[in-house]
């Protein structure tokens, strides 16, 4: 029996700079998670995925990544997405200051 479609959204690598994208409403690329568009449909995903994975000149390694709804937005399910959102992890610099800054 297959899997049911849980939400995902899409992300990948930006090309120059290799910080975590995420695939927006507008097909434009976000570093921020809360701008994500949510996939629920999973035709509609597979379509979109199609759309970002042709856009070579701008990202690498795109691909659907597991969420759940969050209080702020999409909220990672695995560890892996959860480490990408919040970036680099050998130094407090970037998105790690960004988000301490916040709270």
């Amino acid at each position: 029996m297959p899997r049911e479609f849980t939400p995902k959204v899409i992300t990948a690598n930006a090309l120059v700079q290799g910080d975590v994208v995420y695939f927006t409403a507008q097909d434009t690329w976000t570093r921020d998670l809360r701008h994500a568009d949510v996939l629920t449909d999973e035709a509609d995903a597979d379509l979109r995925l199609l759309s970002a994975q042709a856009r070579t000149g701008e990202v690498v390694g795109v691909y659907l990544a597991d969420m759940k709804p969050g209080t702020d937005g999409p909220e990672p399910v695995h560890f892996r997405e959860e480490f990408r959102r919040t970036g680099p992890s050998n130094h407090f610099h970037g998105k790690q200051a960004d988000i301490a800054s916040r709270t």
